[in-house]
């Protein structure tokens, strides 16, 4: 028995249209408001978040640089974001020529510490970006407070919390920007994608021209942009997506609720939602002090468990900062996530629970 720990569901709807468009040639289009595809993609986002706007590119990384760029963020600005992340949150940032100022996190829920936050903020503090990791919703009104005292922006990252609400607000639309991800281990793919979602006018015609090289006519170049356009195929499997987004998150909790429960004896941290909060369940993640015996011995059995991030970003050869972040390196050497993906049986759930119990 092989359980992986996230897999796309794909059907014969993303077959037959990816069909469809190879027949009729329209691959993808340089125009401002972007092809057919990508622009009924939108519309079902914006729907779906409850926010006016919906801007796609090709990846959560380009999001995530669209938005920086969107804000102006340059040389000499610092960005506050977690170090316990995937790296493309402090790519993102470094690739504008501004500095990622690592903060700590909460052991609560894995994300932005707000005291932590607070401490660190400069002069130089042009934005924050927040992670709302393995799907859990940062500490935003905490955040909020800081960030209008200060007056920084604030840009969602979003990338692993499609889905998810806090006092049912979805996650990317409570600042300026939120920045979604597409990759195939998302609860939703494209294949290869991303999204912006702003309720901001100008932002969102900033970030139309952003996405296709700074043009807004055709080789009209207003502001510094990239090639950062989402393809018609994508943006095609993207709308079936949605259409099934509400069933893959439903069999998400299902699956969360169902291993909790047959996890609740067992001397583990289990992950909790906290009030008003619902959780997209992208990864259900435990906590351990014995995460690395407990990870292979999983693995031995084919169970996919995985250790997102056993490695922050600010120890990653790259980054290299002597920054304290106590609660991030506990972290990044305690958490454990495991299989509860849409493709994921109740027998493999209870073949789970069992096998850890008995590991345990």
């Amino acid at each position: 028995m092989k359980i992986p720990i996230n897999i796309p569901y794909l059907g014969r709807e993303e077959i037959s249209v990816v069909t469809s468009i190879l027949k009729n040639g329209a691959l993808t289009s340089s125009a401002n408001q972007g092809g057919k595809y990508v622009q009924e993609f939108e519309k079902s986002v914006s729907s779906f978040v409850n926010s006016k706007y919906t801007i796609a590119v090709n990846s959560g990384t380009a999001a995530l640089q669209a938005a920086l760029y969107a804000l102006d963020i340059k040389h000499g600005d610092e960005v506050l974001i977690p170090s316990f992340t995937f790296v493309a949150t402090a790519n993102s940032v470094y690739s504008t020529g501004a500095k990622p100022v690592f903060v700590d996190i909460l052991k609560e829920n894995f994300t932005m510490d707000p005291n932590d936050l607070q401490k660190k903020i400069t002069k130089n503090t042009k934005a924050i970006v927040p992670v709302h990791l393995y799907g859990n919703v940062a500490y935003l009104d905490r955040i909020s407070e800081i960030a209008k005292k200060f007056n920084i922006p604030i840009i969602e990252d979003s990338a692993q919390s499609l889905g998810s609400t806090f006092k049912k607000k979805h996650t990317g639309t409570f600042f300026e920007m939120g920045c979604f991800s597409m990759y195939p281990a998302k609860v939703m793919t494209a294949g290869e994608g991303g999204f912006i979602v702003t309720n901001n006018k100008k932002l969102r015609d900033k970030l139309l021209m952003i996405r296709n090289h700074g043009m807004l006519k055709g080789y009209d170049t207003r502001l510094l942009g990239l090639n950062l356009r989402l393809p018609e195929i994508n943006a095609a499997i993207a709308t079936v997506q949605m259409k099934k987004l509400p069933k893959f998150l439903k069999t998400r909790e299902k699956n969360a609720k169902l291993l909790s429960k047959l996890l609740s004896k067992s001397n583990l941290d289990l992950p909790v939602e906290r009030k008003n909060e619902n959780v997209n369940w992208y990864l259900y993640t435990i906590s351990t002090s014995k995460r690395n015996m407990l990870l292979k011995k999983l693995n031995a059995k084919g169970i996919g468990a995985a250790s997102y991030y056993p490695i922050p970003v600010h120890k990653t050869p790259f980054y290299k900062s002597k920054t304290k972040l106590p609660i991030t390196d506990w972290a990044a050497s305690s958490v454990l996530s495991l299989p509860i993906h849409p493709k994921v049986t109740k027998k493999n759930i209870e073949f789970i629970a069992k096998t850890v119990s008995e590991i345990l």
